[in-house]
């Protein structure tokens, strides 16, 4: 899966985009611990992202990726219901945040198909580069079984979502290997909203919250 050049595509920023090829794990948060969310390490099983699901922010389809530090570098929001009821997707959108922690500006958009007119169209994601065509990546494959990867245009592989043998005595853990020049960030972005989507890490404490 090696990529044929080098190229950095920074979609968050070239801080994250590495000159070789990255393997990071994400371990879901105990949901009764901590709310919901995950913790993504990489190969010196070093912190390199963190993911506040819903129920750590107490909002329904809302989620903030953080850094090694703990600081947002995204929120992702759901576009309203109400809007998506008459559309064949739901639009959710990343925006970065300034440094009060506001929203500031969208940085992509993915497309769920949200109809049975839609129901064979792939997974999209769009930037704010985005230009002569509808999409720039798309989701290839089963992310609940943790056997997809996310493709450019092109039909290049920029990251690819599995389970390493090692791995699979837990469900709390699968692996993503980042092709070099891919912003890391910007991949795990893309895998906070796929959780949500399908009822994982980040979306279940709310639910779970919700009841009490």
């Amino acid at each position: 899966m090696a990529a044929k050049d080098n190229t950095v595509m920074p979609i968050i920023s070239k801080m994250y985009c590495s000159s070789s090829q990255a393997v990071l794990v994400v371990r879901r948060r105990p949901h009764v611990i901590s709310g919901g969310g995950f913790v993504v390490t990489d190969c010196s099983q070093k912190a390199a992202f963190k993911v506040d699901g819903c129920g750590i922010l107490g909002k329904k389809d809302e989620m903030i990726l953080r850094d090694s530090d703990g600081d947002a570098l995204l929120l992702f929001r759901r576009k309203g219901a109400t809007v998506e009821a008459l559309s064949i997707y739901r639009r959710w959108r990343a925006y970065s945040l300034d440094y009060e922690g506001s929203q500031d500006q969208m940085v992509f958009c993915l497309k769920e198909p949200n109809s049975c007119l839609a129901r064979t169209q792939a997974i999209r994601i769009s930037t704010k580069a985005t230009k002569n065509k509808d999409w720039d990546f798309e989701i290839k494959g089963n992310f609940p079984d943790k056997d997809c990867c996310i493709v450019d245009s092109k039909g290049k592989t920029m990251a690819q979502i599995g389970v390493k043998k090692e791995l699979m005595a837990s469900e709390d853990l699968y692996h993503v290997v980042v092709t070099p020049g891919t912003d890391q960030a910007f991949v795990i972005g893309i895998i906070t909203i796929l959780d949500y989507i399908y009822g994982e890490s980040t979306r279940q404490a709310c639910t779970a919250k919700s009841k009490h």
